[in-house]
């Protein structure tokens, strides 16, 4: 999900923050309030005022604990299950929800407001895990780039591996990112048998593969706000264009980045109460508050995806510049649990090795 750089932890920040989780106590002696601790992907965002109504009206205080891409954390907390560093892990998706499920990494909690939400996006009939948001992963391109050379981007799956756009796109690696692991999805379910020599052609044509979201869109993306990149192709989102407006600067009426729609993949991301926690009252006040309509309404320009909840308006610059795919391709969680570890090896044989 698309986050400005000034969100990005260090990783001394990040090891300060696991230290202070496994040692801190529930309550804050200074002020006296209630402690509740949330495992999060890097991208994870919310407005201070937004946070600061929940923390007035519950009296209860939240550590945000950023643990890298969504794939790294899952595999985080599955390591710590049963002895959480964190009472609510955010950031589990369709990707990788059968992996935790499985782990039993979750207590079941009906939130308040999953009333409000589309049947379709629910991921666990247990509720084992919330839904928050989703989004839709797809190859994002720098259109100055491609303008500059006179050069079409990329409609298809097909042309990414034609030698016109050699050495062009970065992905990421679907062993520990969920965007990587979503676009992996996406061409095994677009391509059918087919999609191991795509991927083979692929890497004969010079992609570059990035551990995670973070590297590959600041890092290797020629378009992303800030990047001194050189590879105008970028497995990101749909929403990843209005971040561009938003974050410009100078400001700019229209992003410099576009969307290939034929590539889009359907990604549903919730939070789940870690067992083991100690905090149960406190992690529920805060599951229902990343349902309810104050944080959903903050979701857009806060992490660049969709609010679950409906009803929810969407900003001006969200409705205009954010893509809409006719078709996204998805699978159930169910089948993408029985093949994933397989398909990730032999991803991994023929892309890495």
């Amino acid at each position: 999900m698309t986050t400005p750089a000034w969100l990005r932890p260090t990783a001394a920040a990040l090891v300060a923050a696991l230290l202070a989780a496994a040692c801190g106590d529930t309550t804050d002696v200074g002020t006296g309030r209630r402690r509740v601790r949330l495992l999060a992907h890097d991208s994870f965002a919310v407005s201070d005022e937004v946070l600061e109504g929940f923390e007035t009206a519950t009296g209860i205080e939240v550590e945000v604990i950023r643990g890298g891409d969504a794939g790294t954390v899952v595999n985080q907390a599955i390591l710590a299950a049963g002895n959480p560093q964190a009472d609510v892990l955010f950031g589990i998706d369709s990707t990788f929800l059968t992996r935790a499920l499985d782990a039993d990494l979750f207590v079941p909690y009906e939130a308040a407001g999953l009333d409000e939400v589309d049947p379709g996006l629910l991921l666990d009939e247990q509720h084992r895990v919330t839904p928050v948001d989703y989004g839709d992963v797809c190859i994002n391109y720098d259109r100055g780039w491609f303008e500059e050379r006179d050069l079409a981007a990329p409609a298809a799956l097909e042309d990414l591996v034609d030698p016109a756009y050699q050495d062009l796109l970065v992905v990421q690696n679907p062993a520990t990112s969920s965007p990587g692991l979503a676009f992996l999805l996406a061409t095994i379910q677009a391509l059918g048998d087919g999609w191991e020599d795509w991927w083979a052609d692929l890497r004969a044509n010079g992609v570059e593969v990035t551990d995670g979201w973070e590297s590959a869109y600041y890092g290797s993306f020629s378009g992303g706000g800030g990047s001194e990149g050189t590879r105008p192709l970028v497995v990101s989102y749909a929403s990843s264009p209005p971040a561009e407006v938003v974050f410009a600067d100078p400001p700019v009426d229209e992003p410099p980045t576009g969307v290939m729609e034929a590539s889009c993949f359907r990604q549903v991301e919730g939070a789940g109460i870690l067992a083991g926690t100690e905090h149960r009252e406190e992690a529920e006040a805060l599951v229902d508050f990343l349902l309810s309509e104050a944080f959903q309404a903050d979701v857009p320009l806060s992490m660049f995806v969709f609010p679950v909840r409906d009803g929810v308006p969407l900003p001006d610059v969200f409705v205009q510049h954010a893509a809409r795919p006719a078709r996204v391709v998805s699978m159930e969680p169910a089948q993408i649990g029985e093949g994933r570890d397989d398909w990730i090896d032999r991803w991994t044989d023929i892309v890495l090795r």
